[in-house]
């Protein structure tokens, strides 16, 4: 009963041979659905091949800040058109990056927007990477109309834990790595926060109180494979099966069985992608 909300089963450097191996792991598994997230135009085809190969196999499709340099209208037009496609059901990932800074930065926020407005265009969830950009990513979300009342009217309101209704805006915060007070902005805001293998090393007090102070009702399940791989397995690559790891340890910081966590961040992440 396992969702791994943000993967990479369409990694370019993967044979065949691998990909097909970690598909039989995951069929093998506990893990029900992934999320095989996009990040350059090479990418997006195989997410939508690999959504039509694998039935737990779900799909985002987007540029990556990295590649904002590779971008043009063409590139947009054909991201819009995979968009459409049976099982794609967000754009992602997009979003900023002013660590690594691989493409100009002028250039990554107007492909930011671009793909933001494609998302309202298509009334679809929006996957976000953000690093060391936290402020200007939710200022371009806000002045894009991500977190506005009338994308909110588009998608059933969220619960939260005592019951009460919130605006959902259906904004996927990916391998959240911020501070607790921008994740309860941002879930205020009507966004998700996820989760990924960091919340399990040792020294990550840092998002350990964002899974303490974000209510389990707004957050999902990630691994981010083959990237930020979980303890015990860390050291190795990351794949899917291990998103097991991320939810044991929000099983026990926010005081629940493995079993109730699961099944939470399972429906928090089929809501979201409307699955």
């Amino acid at each position: 009963m396992l969702f791994d909300a943000h993967t990479h089963l369409n990694f370019l450097k993967y044979t065949d041979k691998q990909r097909e191996d970690l598909a039989s792991e995951i069929e093998a598994s506990e893990v029900e659905y992934v999320m095989d997230a996009g990040d350059s135009l090479e990418s997006c085809l195989l997410t939508v091949k690999n959504c039509n190969k694998y039935s737990w196999c779900y799909g985002a499709v987007g540029i990556h800040p990295h590649n904002a340099k590779d971008m043009d209208e063409e590139t947009l037009l054909f991201i819009e058109n995979l968009a459409k496609k049976d099982k794609i059901k967000a754009i992602g990932e997009i979003g900023l990056d002013f660590y690594y800074d691989k493409s100009d930065r002028d250039e990554q926020r107007y492909w930011f927007r671009r793909q933001i407005q494609l998302a309202n265009k298509l009334k679809m969830p929006i996957m976000i990477h953000s690093r060391s950009a936290d402020k200007e990513t939710i200022d371009l979300l806000k002045e894009e109309g991500a977190f506005s009342d009338e994308r909110k009217s588009w998608f059933p309101k969220k619960e939260g834990p005592g019951g009460e209704m919130h605006g959902d805006a259906r904004v996927q915060i990916h391998c959240y790595s911020g501070s607790k007070e921008t994740a309860v902005q941002y879930i205020k805001l009507g966004a998700m926060i996820s989760i990924a293998g960091p919340i399990t090393f040792k020294n990550n007090r840092k998002t350990v109180e964002v899974v303490q102070e974000v209510p389990i009702e707004f957050l999902l399940a990630e691994t981010d494979a083959p990237y930020l791989t979980p303890e015990p397995h860390r050291g190795k690559t990351n794949k899917s099966t291990y998103v097991e790891h991320v939810v044991r340890r929000i099983a026990v910081l926010k005081k629940l069985t493995f079993e109730e966590a699961s099944a939470i961040t399972l429906n928090n992440a089929k809501i979201f992608f409307n699955i």
